[in-house]
């Protein structure tokens, strides 16, 4: 008997304001530097939220934002900052003891 496995999208797991904030805290934690988990996890969240509202809230089509917020998507600050305002999120900056 072969055991079937389906692909875990995020997605399934953000049904709370606190599932999208403790996701959105963790992936920017393990973000290697470049930004694409923090990319990455916009879209997982905007898919979880609905992409639709999401390009209506920023002014933005569906596709840009399916593209910019891809693995392979290069968005400016610019649109990084519409999206987190538009999905209600705030970014927060402390400082890192050592």
């Amino acid at each position: 008997m072969s055991e079937k496995f389906t692909a875990w999208d995020a997605v399934a797991e953000l049904k709370s304001d606190e599932d999208i904030r403790l996701y959105f805290e963790a992936c920017f934690e393990d973000d290697p530097g470049d930004g694409s988990l923090i990319r990455s996890a916009l879209g997982d969240i905007a898919r979880a939220k609905g992409m639709s509202q999401l390009a209506r809230d920023t002014g933005m089509a569906r596709e840009s934002l399916y593209k910019a917020l891809s693995a392979e998507g290069n968005p400016e600050f610019s649109t990084i900052m519409k999206v987190i305002r538009a999905l209600g999120l705030r970014l927060h900056v402390e400082t890192e003891h050592h």
